[in-house]
């Protein structure tokens, strides 16, 4: 995990949630790339972070994508949040015995019957076990810090914008505590109407 660094974070608010990450990409201490990307979309409302060693960020990103097209090939519809998170957790577990040096962050909005949106936010560990949280998760070489900062600045049901605040600064000053993480980041918001993205500038030293 701590070969290449980075960190993720996720964060809900009210009917929106939010997932940012650092754009460093190093070999242990010595920087390599400021705009390598850590976060993916599967649908137009579930975003992946996957934090840890960059050759299995860029495998599994192809293996979900993969498995992601045949399930709505096999089922005719879009794959729900949740559905996605086990999907996740199933395809590390595959490979416990030799794993994925990643921990993924999923986060998006579920449909509710009555036609709202849902926040939903899950992370899992290296091989696969799911932790879905009401608050935040987070994972990485930063996760440490970004639980403190996190603790101190969430709050429930916060608005979109404030939301993207929250998440930014929690962020930013967690890898700002952490060697192998920061050089930049990318914040991905995401709405009932629409997802934005912001990239934002980091200290680069």
């Amino acid at each position: 995990m701590e070969y290449n660094g980075g960190s993720v974070i996720a964060m809900v608010g009210k009917e929106c949630v939010a997932i940012a990450s650092d754009l460093r990409l190093g070999n242990q201490a010595l920087g390599i790339s400021s705009n390598f990307q850590k976060i993916f979309p599967v649908t137009d409302r579930i975003y992946l972070g996957l934090p840890g060693l960059a050759t299995d960020v860029t495998t599994l990103k192809e293996t979900f994508r993969y498995r992601v097209n045949m399930y709505n090939i096999k089922e005719e519809r879009e794959i729900t949040p949740e559905t996605f998170a086990h999907l996740v957790s199933s395809t590390l577990y595959e490979r416990r015995f030799g794993p994925y040096f990643i921990e993924p962050v999923m986060a998006g909005l579920e449909k509710t019957p009555s036609g709202s949106y849902k926040p939903f936010i899950a992370a899992t560990d290296l091989i696969g076990c799911l932790n879905f949280a009401k608050d935040f998760v987070v994972a990485g070489t930063a996760s440490s810090k970004l639980f403190g900062v996190a603790e101190g600045l969430w709050e429930p049901d916060l608005e979109p914008e404030d939301l993207f605040e929250t998440c930014a600064q929690t962020l930013l000053n967690a890898v700002d505590r952490d060697a192998y993480s920061g050089w930049g980041a990318e914040v991905y918001l995401i709405t009932k109407d629409k997802v934005v993205k912001r990239t934002l500038k980091g200290r680069m030293d």
